[in-house]
């Protein structure tokens, strides 16, 4: 009888060079990311009007002065994000369980692709779709001396929209992988269909929920359009959220496409905050990562 252990499997080895390779790569290509920003920041700290302290405490940005306080842009940002999450949230949750507990194996088969068509809509069109369709209902609604043509409610309105389906489809297929047993055994005790899915199945897949909530926040965090459209180009510290505020990806995106010269203070400011922004959301991930371990309920 022959060992297949001891032959050689060429192509085996060929597949493990080859993932090697591309686990690799991922890995070098965040650090070169974290070595360029890094390099760059530095450089833009370098600059005499330029001071550490009062770039993470002051809560004005206007580099025309010499004001480098990114308190406005982080402030923005977060509101934005915050919005994004109370919109998100309830819709994708409760997508998630409709999806999980209720719908027929035909209904979820047409309604999860429709759903995700969301996640594949240009970003542009969210943008405008702000602008355009959610402000003046904004405007309708508590008037027009009230809420702004640009502000950041419409903005966090239209990106909770956007990560509505990534929240649905995370949450829904860990709601799916738990057993069944756990909705038996509930219903056998005398539970509703409604009790199960909310105080049986939903914390047994708590720890997927809450890290699709915390990716989909990220995913918030870094979205660029519909801000840069909607929100405003005016870095204000304001917790008002029908006035104009910028987040740092709006910044970002506005300065970038004007002619800035190589090695200028308002160049090397963008690598400082796309920093912030990077450190912002690898704790986030961290934290994602963290809940997963932490909370994960393991069935046998």
């Amino acid at each position: 009888m022959i060992d297949l252990r001891k032959r050689p499997r060429i192509g085996e080895s060929l597949i493990q060079i080859i993932l090697f390779i591309c686990g690799f790569i991922s890995i070098f290509t965040t650090l070169g990311i974290v070595f360029v920003l890094g390099r760059e920041s530095l450089l833009f700290f370098a600059h005499p009007e330029v001071s550490l302290v009062e770039f993470v405490t002051k809560t004005v940005w206007q580099p025309a002065i010499d004001e480098f306080g990114i308190l406005p842009l982080v402030n923005a940002t977060l509101m934005t994000s915050l919005i994004a999450m109370l919109v998100a949230v309830p819709l994708g949750l409760g997508a998630a369980i409709y999806l999980s507990e209720y719908a027929s194996e035909r209904a979820r088969s047409i309604l999860k692709p429709l759903l995700e068509i969301l996640a594949g809509v240009p970003t542009v069109v969210y943008g405008y779709f702000a602008l355009t369709f959610v402000t003046p209902l904004l405007r309708n609604a508590f008037g027009k001396d009230v809420v702004q043509i640009y502000n950041v409610a419409s903005a966090g309105i239209v990106v909770g929209i956007l990560i509505m389906p990534l929240i649905a489809t995370l949450s829904e297929d860990a709601l799916s992988s738990v057993p069944s047993a756990l909705r038996q055994a509930a219903f056998g005790l005398g539970a509703t269909k409604f009790e199960t899915a909310v105080q049986v199945v939903v914390p047994a897949a708590l720890s997927g929920v809450i890290a699709a909530c915390i990716v989909a926040m990220s995913r918030a965090i870094g979205e660029t359009m519909v801000v840069a459209l909607a929100a405003g180009a005016s870095p204000n510290f304001t917790f008002n959220p029908f006035l104009p505020a910028e987040t740092m990806t709006g910044h970002i995106a506005r300065i970038s496409g004007g002619d800035l010269s190589y090695g200028s203070i308002d160049y090397d400011s963008i690598f400082a905050i796309g920093l912030v922004l990077f450190f912002i959301t690898l704790i986030l991930n961290i934290l994602s990562r963290w809940i997963v371990n932490r909370f994960r309920e393991v069935y046998d």
